[in-house]
């Protein structure tokens, strides 16, 4: 595991190597650039987590750099300006530009590393806020005191001592990527990102570039496998990763390093690797669908999460946490289950699991009325049918076709249906597919539905 990575760009010899001094005696690893040119170099070898930037330089300005940054993916991180002879209005580009701060020379030591500290907090607060936007409900660590569920949390505690990869299966909304972010919550990475890449909701011309990153006329993108470095990267629903892609990622693991797309130089991996799945990859392997060796490599460690059904006396702690979430952070009124309603999902199958359970809370929060929710409420809310009628696939997609193209027709045509159902609302049409908005995006664009057209 590597600590915060810098890299400090300056023309000035003596002020290069007395910061890089300064901060690796503080822990971290730190490399620099002598001006503009070396600075893009350093930017293709490795993404830094933080660069301090000089703004006067021979070949190219800080601010041009900046600019050019800024104009790409977006700053890669947090980049401090450095300068003698700065002006307000130089300030005032280089913040517009989304520079973190302005050090002024000479520099203070003091204020440089509490800077730096800022900085490196600041940038982790956003993506883990960027998280939780996007999945709405995550809780900090699995939730329930039955023995399933204490069991797997202390399998996952001691997996987490082990910097090895892990491959998580389940049902769809049993709470795979809950556990994936408990295991790095527990591991020695903890204090490194956390980047959740959504396999299925990656069109397939774009699967290598998201997990690699790609390099054209001098501009880098990061892959997942470099936004992740030193942390951890979760590989959700990766039986549905194209074949091609599953060669790229054996070859990485092989080697311990890859080549971003369009890139001629090697990138080092430093990453802990979970899969997650609610796929049988044996089988794939034995339909030729998944490459047995990669599966191999996955399946270091297997964690299985069980069904709600197999734990639910789960359920009345299950509700009571998704109540007080959704009272506290969606100020939605707060309503308790009677011991019959309770009774009752204790029995119900749940097919779509602790995310069903999730969003039937949320329904009767929203839609319900009077402090107690009844047996009666909870029935009519898990009952209810679409005022649209669902498609009859029978007549809508030929069965007689490999099942990758008859999945993504399944798709096409399910996708189709939600839009028509929820008039081309994505967000209440995310919430029923239990998808991310972002995803859930890429998905349809991925498939040609165009959403406009339904609105």
């Amino acid at each position: 595991m590597s600590a915060a990575y810098i890299l400090v760009v300056d023309d000035e010899p003596d002020i290069r190597g007395l910061v890089q001094e300064i901060l690796e005696d503080e822990g971290y690893a730190v490399a620099t650039a002598e001006n503009g040119g070396a600075a893009r170099r350093s930017l293709r070898e490795r993404r830094p987590d933080l660069i301090l930037l000089d703004i006067w330089m021979p070949d190219l300005d800080g601010i041009s750099l900046l600019k050019e940054w800024s104009e790409d993916d977006g700053l890669p991180c947090p980049v401090i300006m450095m300068s003698g002879h700065g002006t307000v209005e130089t300030a005032v580009e280089a913040t517009r530009l989304g520079a973190y701060d302005f050090l002024e020379k000479p520099l203070s030591m003091a204020k440089l590393l509490l800077t730096t500290e800022r900085a490196l907090e600041a940038d982790k607060l956003v993506r883990e806020n960027i998280g939780l936007k996007r999945r709405t409900v995550i809780a900090h660590e699995p939730i329930g005191r039955g023995t399933a569920m204490q069991r797997l949390r202390e399998q996952v505690k001691r997996i987490a001592q082990h910097d090895t990869w892990v491959l998580i299966t389940g049902e769809a909304g049993s709470g795979r990527e809950t556990f994936a972010r408990y295991l790095h919550s527990q591991s020695a990475r903890r204090d490194r990102p956390f980047v959740d890449l959504g396999v299925s909701g990656i069109a397939r011309a774009n699967a290598a570039r998201e997990l690699f990153g790609g390099e054209q006329d001098g501009h880098v993108h990061y892959g997942g496998l470099e936004k992740a470095a030193g942390g951890t990267l979760l590989l959700d629903e990766v039986g549905d990763m194209d074949q091609g892609v599953q060669g790229q990622l054996l070859g990485a693991l092989d080697t311990g390093s890859f080549l971003r797309v369009g890139g001629t130089e090697p990138v080092n991996i430093d990453v802990r690797l979970i899969a997650a799945t609610q796929h049988n990859l044996e089988d794939e392997v034995r339909a030729g669908r998944f490459r047995e060796d990669l599966f191999y490599h996955l399946n270091v460690v297997p964690l299985s999460v069980p069904a709600l059904r197999d734990h639910n006396e789960d359920i009345p702690e299950l509700l009571n946490y998704y109540v007080d979430y959704f009272a506290t952070h969606e100020k939605l009124p707060y309503r308790r289950f009677s011991v019959g309603a309770q009774n009752y999902m204790r029995n119900y199958p749940w097919p779509g699991n602790v995310r069903e359970l999730k969003n039937l809370v949320q329904r009767v929060l929203i839609l319900g009325a009077g402090d107690e929710i009844s047996q009666d409420e909870v029935e009519n809310t898990l009952g209810t049918t679409p005022s649209t009628p669902a498609p009859n696939l029978e007549g809508l997609m030929s069965f007689d076709q490999p099942l990758r193209e008859a999945r993504e027709q399944f798709e096409k045509t399910y996708l189709e249906y939600q839009l028509e159902k929820h008039g081309g609302n994505v967000s209440k049409m995310a919430k029923e597919a239990g998808m991310e908005r972002t995803h859930l995006y890429r998905k349809l664009r991925s498939l040609g539905i165009e959403i406009k057209e339904r609105r």
